[in-house]
């Protein structure tokens, strides 16, 4: 095996293969990346059993610069050490090669590593998925489905199921759901894909964050397939498996209040900033709470910490409606909210003090098709 290639080009696809390599693996060749070298070009293989991750770079690009001399496959092992010491060569382009000793030979301008390589033939296949029944999705698009879900998925392993983003297709529309408990995101965006298609699948939120950082936003569409327990998202050099969540994903349709006694419409960055002073105390404090009062046409933030003091803030308004309402509520979990949005105004939707509210785009035919739900804290002075 031997190879000369762009060295820059081969460590942007390093660090894509870096995402599903872990030194913390029971299987060991896994803490490994595999090359394989073709007459089509360099392919670059790692996985830790629930993410899998194949990319490759073809000899017909010219900025890869790549000459394929032998061709040959090789397990480079750990990943980590191969990639430091790219990151690291002089030159532009390097050149690789394999002996019949299992040695692998870098070499860039007066550097020269040799370091020892495992048989790819050890290494286990990637999943087999049947393409037949994919549909594509916008990069752009998909990305901003997971950026406004992903926030809300679980960080605990007690209920495993709510550790990933609950995607489903009905109807030509696609569905993506996610809950701790605390919060909800949900995203409704119309979708094309073959006749009869309809699923409902749990994807880990671990792997759709590492999904976003391979979709670059040169990107134009991804392509999805299924299978009974893997997902495959492909461009056209990458290919991207993920495992599915096992489990019965809980029913949240009736988690989102259809009512409200009070609606505030606000500038998304104005009451953005707003939180962020409240919390300053809050995150002093032992209780990490923030108040919203809306009372006679007012409204304003507080928080009251007595082991460091206590703030009011006024808040900017577009309009308020309906009852006087005080709301208790993490204010960390309003901002993460607030994120998702992409400016403009959003409108909160309050029933009561112990109810959860929503906070929506303001425009009325986007209400549907995005949510941003949070339960709100008992407090002792909780009356409503």
């Amino acid at each position: 095996m031997k190879f000369s290639v762009n060295r820059l080009e081969l460590l942007k696809k390093i660090k894509d293969i870096q995402l599903a390599i872990s030194n913390k693996t029971t299987i060991p060749i896994l803490s490994g990346l595999k090359l394989e070298a073709s007459s089509e070009g360099l392919k670059l293989t790692g996985s830790n059993s629930d993410v899998s991750i194949e990319t490759k770079l073809f000899i017909n690009d010219e900025k890869n610069n790549l000459v394929i001399e032998e061709i040959g496959s090789i397990v480079l092992q750990p990943a980590r050490f191969f990639a430091d010491i790219i990151s690291k060569l002089p030159d532009e382009n390097l050149t690789f090669e394999v002996n019949t000793q299992l040695q692998a030979t870098i070499t860039s301008t007066n550097s020269f590593f040799t370091i020892n390589a495992l048989d790819a033939s050890s290494y286990p296949y990637l999943p087999q998925i049947d393409t037949s029944d994919a549909f594509t999705l916008p990069v752009k698009l998909l990305k901003r489905v997971i950026e406004q879900t992903v926030i809300a998925v679980s960080k605990h392993e007690s209920r495993p199921i709510l550790t990933g983003v609950n995607f489903s297709i009905n109807e030509g529309k696609m569905k993506a759901i996610a809950t701790d408990s605390h919060r909800l995101s949900q995203r409704i965006i119309p979708v094309i894909v073959p006749e009869n298609l309809e699923f409902q699948i749990v994807i880990p939120g671990s792997s759709l964050l590492d999904l976003s950082k391979i979709l670059t936003d040169d990107i134009e569409e991804v392509s999805i397939a299924l299978a009974d327990n893997q997902i495959l998202f492909m461009t056209e050099d990458t290919n991207f498996y993920s495992r599915l969540l096992e489990g019965n994903y809980p029913q949240t349709d009736q988690l989102i209040p259809t009512e409200s006694a009070t609606e505030l419409t606000v500038n998304v960055q104005k009451l953005k900033g707003a939180v962020g002073r409240t919390s300053l105390l809050s995150h002093a404090g032992k209780n990490n709470v923030v108040k919203l009062i809306i009372e006679d046409g007012e409204v304003e933030l507080t928080s009251n910490s007595p082991e460091v003091g206590f703030v009011e803030e006024d808040v900017q308004f577009e309009s308020v409606s309906g009852d006087n309402i005080e709301i208790s509520f993490n204010p960390d979990y309003l901002r993460d909210a607030l994120n998702t949005f992409d400016g403009g105004e959003a409108t909160i939707k309050l029933i009561s003090t112990l109810r959860p509210f929503v906070i929506v785009p303001a425009e009325a035919d986007n209400n549907i098709n995005f949510v941003q739900l949070i339960t709100p804290i008992r407090t002792a002075s909780a009356s409503r």
